[in-house]
């Protein structure tokens, strides 16, 4: 990898790192799925918006959108609403390492199913010393309840599967540029989680809320989202599917931070 990709990797670390941390302040008042529809209709909204007006969706109705649809489900609706619901017990830090083990997971898939990328003994020892050296930067503290709502920890352990899949199957879509692919998959996990969450979460029940909450929400779609996932397709083109899930292991400091300055983890 370069050092303009190294940037744009670290770049996509720390927007993915607010995630968890804007995650964390809008789950305490909208539900898990209510709240991962808005992160992924507020984004969808501002790239189609915003691709209009610079010409930057050419040819929409010829988009592989069945592909784009399995897209969407692998890399925004199953994990965004496994995480946020896992967040509903456990805090951003812990979830943001149980993220970490997304390389794991994108590297077993390739062995079996991208040999070139699969696994050797030096990626296996460069991934166990980085899972390591999160845990180790972070400090055993962030560690704090492992073993604790199991559940809840296995939907995050989910949720980085599914990462894993996404970076596989997202080269399946190197006919499209990154904005016609972070659009489209937006796009499709929208509506993929909309009849789901009216049926289970009645979100028109739900309290208004607050401006914090808003502010967290709008971060949510439009940078951590958004602007996240334009970054995510072009890594992906550029480095391929197990060095893009690199950035999983740059996210823990940032969420970790973020959740002790302004959350008090």
């Amino acid at each position: 990898m370069r050092t303009r990709d190294w940037l744009r990797l670290l770049a996509l670390s720390l927007l993915w790192g607010g995630s968890f941390f804007f995650g964390e302040v809008a789950v305490a008042s909208l539900p898990p799925l209510t709240l991962a529809w808005l992160r992924v209709a507020t984004a969808a909204c501002a790239l189609l918006t915003i691709g209009l007006i610079i010409g930057r969706l050419a040819g929409l109705s010829a988009w592989p959108w069945g592909k784009l649809l399995v897209m969407g489900l692998l890399n925004n609706a199953l994990p965004f609403s496994l995480i946020l619901w896992g967040q509903t017990e456990i805090d951003s830090g812990l979830a943001s390492i149980l993220n970490a083990t997304t390389p794991f997971w994108a590297i077993l898939l390739a062995t079996w199913l991208l040999p070139a990328e699969g696994l050797t003994p030096a990626r296996l020892t460069g991934l166990l010393l980085g899972l390591g050296g999160v845990v180790l930067l972070i400090g055993p503290s962030a560690l704090a309840g492992l073993g604790e709502s199991l559940w809840h920890q296995a939907a995050v352990l989910g949720a980085a599967f599914c990462y894993g899949c996404a970076g596989i199957w997202g080269r399946r879509l190197s006919g499209l540029t990154a904005w016609q692919a972070a659009s489209g998959q937006l796009v499709c996990s929208s509506l993929l989680l909309l009849p789901v969450v009216l049926v289970s979460e009645q979100p028109w029940l739900v309290p208004l809320p607050d401006l914090p909450v808003i502010t967290a929400v709008l971060c949510l779609g439009l940078f951590s989202t958004g602007l996240a996932y334009l970054l995510f397709f072009r890594i992906l083109r550029d480095c391929g599917p197990t060095n893009l899930m690199l950035v999983t292991m740059l996210i823990p400091p940032s969420a970790l931070l973020l959740g002790w300055l302004f959350l008090g983890e």
